[in-house]
């Protein structure tokens, strides 16, 4: 277990567990879904974890590339897509950690969940009024390969929590949860309680604002892209900056451009970084 410290702020992380972070308060108030580190059993119950090498899903769990068809492992329960990538479900390393950062590592070999080599670092620093975080992942394979970032964390949904942000479109989404096509689409400014929502968003500007009667949430990040995930009566949102769309490698394999999609193809030996922060204050 590792907890940070600034001021107010407090962060337990549980590296065994997908290098979750288990918690974030702003004194005695959870701003993440909060669990104590030492009570947590998965990652699905923490606050926040790291996606990688990819976001969201992989359309019935597989990656088709360079014309070969990998089989991958369903690892969410019943569900028949790959989901989240491989680094919520494997233990990270402490590489460094102090009062107000810690440096997680992974380090992945090829396995049926994941066919390429990478390693991936995990900087994570606690300011008086932000927790700021670093992906950095590096292709370790021989050949080339499809990589993403993102973050995955859950906010707590109180009475009157409100959420707004800018983008220039929308992946709709079909019954089997994966994208069927994009829209024009402004973004969201509404509040939470009704709202139904299982998208991803592009040409977003970069900030989120979550605002209720006892904190103002601001989600940063230079990613232009933004999952956002919730339903009436969940008592959390999932507000995940990402690189890339949902289903991203099936739908570059059907001819759409990498760019427009986020995807990166990284060489052998070539890193990918992205950053976000989570930005809190007392509500005035």
């Amino acid at each position: 277990m590792v907890e940070l410290r600034a001021g107010r702020l407090r962060c337990e992380l549980h590296p065994e567990l997908g290098g979750a972070v288990a918690g974030l308060w702003l004194g005695d108030e959870p701003v993440l879904r909060s669990t104590p580190a030492a009570q947590l059993t998965s990652a699905r119950q923490a606050g926040l974890y790291a996606l990688v090498p990819f976001s969201n899903r992989i359309g019935h769990a597989s990656l088709v590339w360079e014309g070969t068809q990998h089989p991958l492992v369903r690892n969410n329960g019943d569900e028949p897509h790959a989901i989240h990538g491989v680094g919520w479900q494997r233990p990270w390393s402490v590489l460094d950690a102090d009062e107000g950062s810690a440096m997680l590592a992974y380090e992945h070999r090829p396995d049926a969940s994941w066919p390429f080599a990478f390693d991936c670092s995990h900087t994570l620093r606690l300011r008086h009024e932000a927790l700021e975080l670093t992906l950095a992942l590096t292709n370790q394979s021989g050949k080339a390969a499809p990589v993403g970032l993102g973050w995955h964390p859950w906010f707590v949904k109180r009475a009157g929590s409100r959420i707004a942000f800018r983008s220039g479109g929308r992946w709709e989404m079909g019954d089997d949860k994966l994208p069927t096509q994009r829209k024009p689409d402004p973004g969201l400014d509404t509040d939470c309680a009704a709202l139904a929502v299982d998208h991803c968003y592009d040409g977003w500007d970069g900030v989120v604002h979550l605002r209720d009667d006892r904190l103002h949430v601001r989600v940063r990040s230079e990613l232009t892209r933004l999952v956002v995930f919730t339903e009436p009566g969940r008592d959390s949102i999932a507000v995940e900056p990402v690189s890339h769309v949902n289903n991203a490698v099936h739908l570059y394999a059907s001819g759409a451009a990498a760019a427009d999609l986020g995807l990166r193809v990284l060489a052998p030996g070539e890193t990918l970084v992205a950053q976000m922060s989570i930005e809190v204050e007392e509500a005035r």
